[in-house]
């Protein structure tokens, strides 16, 4: 066999395995408590914010989640993809990548009711932003891996769009991290007075209740920029 052809098979084998590896959990994950949000086939145990439903641009397509949007997509079919399941203190970790000019978040302590018309008006947000045309990739306090609005982070660690990475968010009994493919990159305590006096220097001051629930659902923001994907989804309690 030629070293050509074999370069080439080893590096489908390789390609097969990860591929196999994705929307999978290890025994030793298993083992510490750690739980898939996202089977890779379809989006059950998903909704669209305040629907009963996954919105349309939602999609499965080749194992990740993708927001598939289009000319006719209105607001429902764009509206924040939700957990079923409400978590209080947890460790979550997402890989996602982005198209170019993308703008989009991971939100936590989600709270859906009537009273409120959209995810961000009740849970933080880990912000997913183009680092290079994103429209907030320029503003310390909004651009990827920021704890959106209320803190900044350096984007080192943040790659160009079209790039798998990783967001880890652990929030254990107000205590919250935030990493950036392995990188802290936040460290806070919430629903402190400090944490209350942040809030209220923002436009979330406006949202009574944003910030303040101790238990929720996590949500992937629908984004009118750019696309984005979602994979590996997986949470433990802590």
């Amino acid at each position: 066999m030629k070293k050509g052809i074999i370069i080439l098979l080893a590096f489908y084998c390789v390609s097969i395995h990860l591929d196999a590896q994705t929307n999978t959990l290890t025994a030793k994950e298993k083992q510490e408590g750690w739980h898939l949000l996202f089977n890779g086939k379809d989006l059950k145990g998903w909704h669209s914010y305040g629907l009963p439903a996954p919105g349309k641009a939602w999609q499965v397509q080749d194992g990740v989640i993708a927001l598939d949007k289009n000319a006719q997509s209105v607001d429902e079919d764009l509206a924040d993809l939700t957990t079923d399941e409400e978590f209080d203190n947890f460790d979550l970790k997402v890989e996602f990548k982005t198209g170019d000019c993308a703008n989009s978040g991971i939100m936590f302590y989600v709270h859906e009711s009537a009273q409120y018309l959209n995810a961000w008006e009740t849970g933080p947000e880990m912000q997913i932003d183009d680092v290079i045309c994103g429209p907030d990739h320029l503003s310390k306090m909004n651009r990827a891996g920021t704890l959106y609005d209320l803190f900044a982070v350096d984007s080192e660690y943040v790659k160009a769009a079209n790039t798998w990475y990783e967001f880890e968010i652990k929030a254990n009994k107000g205590h919250l991290q935030l990493f950036e493919d392995g990188h802290k990159v936040v460290d806070a305590y919430m629903w402190t007075d400090e944490w209350k006096r942040l809030i209220a220097a923002t436009k979330f001051i406006e949202m009574p209740n944003f910030g303040t629930f101790k238990k929720g659902h996590i949500a992937l923001q629908g984004t009118e920029n750019g696309k984005v994907w979602f994979r590996n989804i997986r949470i433990r309690r802590l």
